[in-house]
């Protein structure tokens, strides 16, 4: 059997497949990158839009291929690229809690930022981008360029460059929102090959955005601190409280306060984190995609000039620290307020066992009182009974006198005195072992 016939009967074989195989096999290959020839110009935008409105995001990105006249997306699509002219590709990314915009133009150009890719798209529909803007950006891929423009391109803001692709481009960016309301990026293509060009664009733009989403959690974070810092101290102080309590303070009462008062410090800090604890994991998640983008650069310095990564380290990794360090604190702040409880928890406990062994020992002295009680009631109890019994001997004897019995009445009551006493005694002692049996088969 040749080659060919084992391939035809390997594929002849009924396999049960995953019904998430091909799904899966296809993700890494979801959004490719562009593959761009220089001049290239772009206007990218990312849109806020939360997680429940991929439907809404679709819907708008329809109407723009309506417009233009191109077949829409699927239903179930977060990617989606195709040319909407001779000039114009638009490429549209889903992600968890936003969505991506970037048009592409590629007709001839002297200024990158005077005519933009965003003046070929209709400006109404712009106007109705369901979502809030976080990210405006222009970006301009140009050929070769020995003396590249810095201050007509970013004015007198400090431009932060580096060689890119292990030297083989260049490009530069100053992180600064200009007077059109964008950032901007350039990238001086050198010889950086096609797939290469849109490669690096592709992440310069993903820098920019994730960036940009990461720092999201910062004014959280900085937000957060005074209300960590006033519950700080307030867990502080209560704990300072526990330790000054005494066993012999009450019942229990300063406990179970301060109890309440650390639940309730409790409760405002898991508040706090159900509130923005997401928040602060997407910051992580975009913090790392961060650092993937500025390593896959494989920058080298130009001299003088500040490296991306190193204006990243300088500038949004400390941003990136406050909301690790909040975050933290809060955890931490929770850990110590479910200490606290703990132990002050383990108090009430032991203060109640304290009262229920006082209050068992209290029980059992009662039983001792009631047993004598009871054994003086019942001796009691014997003479009384006694009395009434030889009371009715005495009168019958005397009866049977009267009606001409020879007997001794006085003397025969005298002797009745001892056997009545025993017979009521021994009656009540079974009396007492009968009903005690009872109890106990029960």
């Amino acid at each position: 059997m040749n080659d060919q016939a084992i391939i035809q009967e390997a594929r002849a074989v009924p396999l049960t497949q995953h019904p998430l195989r091909h799904q899966l096999a296809a993700e890494v290959h979801a959004r490719p990158y562009e593959v761009l020839d220089p001049p290239v110009r772009a206007t990218h935008l990312a849109v806020a839009t939360g997680e429940e409105t991929a439907a809404a995001d679709r819907a708008h990105l329809e109407d723009l291929c309506d417009r233009f006249g191109v077949q829409p997306p699927s239903a179930d699509a977060i990617h989606f690229a195709h040319d909407l002219g001779p000039d114009l590709r638009v490429r549209w990314e889903r992600h968890t809690e936003f969505s991506t915009y970037t048009f592409y133009r590629f007709d001839d150009f002297t200024d990158p930022f005077k005519e933009r890719a965003l003046d070929l798209v209709p400006p109404d529909w712009l106007a109705g981008l369901p979502g809030e803007v976080v990210v405006a950006l222009h970006c301009a891929l140009i050929a070769d360029d020995p003396a590249p423009d810095l201050i007509g391109w970013f004015g007198d803001h400090l431009v932060v460059g580096s060689r890119i692709g292990a030297g083989a481009g260049t490009a530069w960016s100053d992180f600064r929102i200009h007077e059109d309301g964008f950032s901007r990026i350039v990238v001086n293509a050198g010889g950086l090959t096609r797939g290469q060009n849109g490669r690096m664009l592709q992440r310069l733009m993903e820098l920019e955005t994730y960036r940009m989403m990461a720092l999201l959690a910062f004014p959280v974070a900085r937000a957060m601190g005074p209300r960590l810092s006033r519950l700080e101290a307030e867990v502080g102080a209560l704990t300072d409280r526990m330790a000054t309590i005494e066993p012999s303070d009450g019942d229990g009462e300063s406990e179970r306060e301060l109890l309440r008062e650390l639940t309730r410090a409790a409760a405002e800090v898991e508040s706090l984190m159900a509130a923005h604890g997401y928040r602060f994991s997407a910051a992580r998640a975009y913090h790392a995609l961060v650092q993937r983008s500025l390593r896959e650069l494989r920058e080298e310095r130009i001299g003088g000039t500040q490296m991306f990564h190193e204006f990243m380290d300088r500038r949004f990794t400390p941003a990136m620290r406050t909301c690790e360090a909040m975050e933290g604190r809060a955890d931490g702040l929770g850990r110590r307020i479910a200490r606290a409880a703990d132990m002050l928890r383990t108090r009430v406990d032991i203060a109640m066992e304290e009262s229920n062994r006082d209050l068992l020992r209290s029980m059992n002295s009662r039983v001792h009182m009631q047993l004598r009680l009871q054994e003086t009631v019942e001796g009691l109890s014997v003479v009384a009974i006694s009395y009434y019994l030889w009371g009715l001997v005495a009168y019958l004897l005397k009866g049977l006198k009267a009606a001409g019995v020879p007997i001794n009445a006085d003397a025969a009551a005298l002797v009745a005195i001892p056997v009545v006493v025993g017979m009521v005694f021994i009656g009540v002692r079974r009396l007492r072992k009968a009903v005690g049996s009872r109890h106990g088969d029960e």
